[in-house]
């Protein structure tokens, strides 16, 4: 699919919509709980992501509707999109697997230090 690894960023909000369609504030606590807190899109970087997306054809918007007078667009993977998520997954375990190798399966600390 590509040789260029995907930006957190991307992979949380892709992974958020891998096992179904979402509105705009569910893929930002959708993107919380994956990442265990550590990542917190703001709504803007969140629709610039979406926009880039859609242009991809990774995502496409599964419905619109108006809630409080405002416009509420569910977004969805389209198969490009899980088709470049299942590479990335391949990719990162790949990477797992080798540095585990690596590390000889030597168990750390909590602190990072050696056991």
């Amino acid at each position: 699919m590509t040789d260029r690894q995907l930006q957190e960023p991307t992979r949380l909000v892709l992974t958020a919509l891998a096992d179904a369609p979402r509105h705009g504030y569910a893929i930002i606590q959708e993107v919380l709980a994956i990442s265990e807190g550590r990542t917190r899109l703001r709504t803007g970087t969140l629709y610039t992501a979406l926009d880039r997306l859609l242009q991809q054809g990774l995502v496409r918007v599964e419905s619109e509707q108006v809630v409080g007078g405002r416009l509420r667009r569910t977004f969805a993977l389209t198969g490009q999109g899980q088709d470049l998520l299942t590479e990335e997954t391949r990719r990162l375990r790949l990477a797992v697997v080798e540095a585990e190798r690596r590390l000889g399966g030597a168990r750390l600390r909590p602190n990072g230090a050696s056991a």
